[in-house]
Order: C-alpha cells, then structure tokens, then sequence
C-alpha cells in the first residue's frame, strides 16, 4: 500500500509542476483569464507558476509537504474565488468556467487530503 501512496502523492504533483511552466510559456494566455480586479497581470502570472512549481517540488520530496499543501488549496480557492466564478457570469466563458471550477476544487480536496495525511510532521516516514 505504501507503493500507491507514494505513486498517488507523485501523480498528483505532477500537474502543478506542467501548470507551472505553463504560467511561463504562456503568460499571455494567463493574462487573459485574469479579472480586472486582480494586480499585477504579467508578475502575478509569474508569480503563481512559481508557487506551483514549488508546491510540486515540496510534494515529490515530502519537504515541508503539510504546509505546501495547504497553501497550495488555499490558492485553488482564490483561483476559483476571482477567475472561475466571474467566468461563470460570462456566456461566451460559461462552460470552460465551471470544467475549470470543478478541476481546481477536486485538487483542492486532494491537497487537503494530502496535508492531514502528514500532519505529524514534514518528514513523515509512513506514507
């Protein structure tokens, strides 16, 4: 069992690393998404890919995993929260919105199942 944690913990990963480097390859595809209401455009674009790299990085090595984590949910919510629900208001974006929405809360949920699973400590040796 131990084998498929470690597999699960790594597929999950993954992505975010691939949606990382997408933030850098194609910053004006992100830039697009963005809702006037949120500064920075261009660095804050950077900015998450980044945070998302890093959150990919810490899960594989299960350094600091608990808190990258959370911290990674947290910014799922405030994908949802400022870009997908305002998308949702808009007919030409609806449907790409709402694949978008439920995509960032199941790995929103996923991140906070990996976060309580290593809650005794950042380098937790049973899982």
């Amino acid at each position: 069992m131990k084998y498929l944690t470690t597999i699960g913990r790594i597929l999950f990963a993954l992505p975010f690393a691939v949606f990382g480097l997408n933030h850098f390859f194609m910053v004006d595809f992100y830039t697009g998404m963005l809702t006037s209401f949120i500064p920075g455009s261009s660095f804050t674009i950077l900015l998450t890919g980044l945070a998302l790299i890093a959150a990919s990085i810490s899960i594989i090595i299960k350094r600091y995993i608990k808190l990258s984590c959370i911290l990674l949910a947290i910014m799922l919510l405030l994908f949802i929260l400022t870009i997908h629900i305002p998308q949702l208001f808009d007919a030409s974006t609806k449907m790409f919105a709402m694949v978008e929405l439920l995509k960032d809360l199941a790995l929103m949920g996923g991140a906070l199942m990996i976060a309580g699973i290593y809650q005794k400590g950042e380098n937790e040796s049973g899982i």
